[in-house]
């Protein structure tokens, strides 16, 4: 999907982390301490580069819903960091307008901390156009934006049945198979979340089934710990039997 220049833009453990990765909640500042939204509105289309930097990082924190255009706009910007805050921001305001255009920049973008801030906001806007390109992410993208896509597809969980269920098999087939142990952490925990909203069916059982073989199989103790407390939280019955069992037997 990406040519080998891209995979080394971001394709180590130490780069699974963008400078944007520790946002706090938007909550966190106090309204004095926040910025200007009329200001920072006015320079989301501003000529210079650092000027839209600053308006897009602005709108990491702020809520307006008339940054929404600009900051779809800006999603084809020249510069990258830019194109990563406008992705970021776009999480923090999602908007169903928003959806086609984060696409069509997931499929385009040649930056992995751009098509990462992508899919971590289509997994915040919670609509089923964005399941596609996120399975296709966590499928065949380099291993930061595959660790988001991960995470985002929990947001399925706020969907239909049909879209949680068409999450399961792929998110079972990279939490056995995916090289980066990180990402395999998230795949059990989106699952866990996942399973939260299915009804005991054959689908949530190949998930339990699949985060049990995690939990006693993975050469990662990350792992093991993240698919056993999505167990936990579930409180399958057959699934709390084998993790006893397994315990009992010294395998973890």
């Amino acid at each position: 999907m990406y040519d080998n220049d891209d995979l080394r833009v971001i394709d180590t453990a130490d780069d699974l982390e963008s400078p944007l990765d520790k946002l706090e909640p938007v909550d966190v500042e106090s309204e004095a301490e926040k910025p200007d939204p009329e200001v920072m509105l006015a320079l989301l289309t501003a000529p210079e580069t650092p000027q839209r930097m600053l308006a897009t990082r602005a709108f990491c924190e702020l809520q307006d819903e008339r940054a929404i255009p600009h900051l779809i706009n800006l999603l084809k910007d020249v510069c990258p960091l830019v194109r990563v805050s406008a992705a970021y921001a776009l999480g923090r305001n999602p908007s169903p307008t928003a959806v086609e255009p984060l696409i069509e920049q997931l499929n385009r973008d040649w930056n992995g901390y751009a098509r990462k801030g992508v899919v971590w906001a289509l997994g915040n806007c919670r609509d089923r156009r964005g399941l596609r390109p996120l399975l296709d992410a966590l499928i065949t993208d380099i291993s930061a934006v595959r660790l988001w896509a991960a995470s985002s597809l929990a947001q399925m969980a706020k969907l239909e049945y049909q879209d949680m269920v068409a999450c399961i098999p792929p998110l079972i087939t990279a939490l056995k198979q995916d090289p980066i142990a990180a990402v395999r952490s998230n795949c059990a925990w989106t699952l866990g979340q996942l399973c939260r909203e299915l009804p005991s069916n054959a689908i949530y059982g190949g998930a339990i089934d699949g985060l049990t073989e995690a939990f006693a199989e993975d050469e990662d103790m990350g792992v093991r710990e993240d698919a056993k407390a999505a167990l936990l939280r579930l409180g399958d019955p057959r699934a709390l039997q084998m993790i006893e069992a397994i315990e009992l037997e010294g395998l973890f």
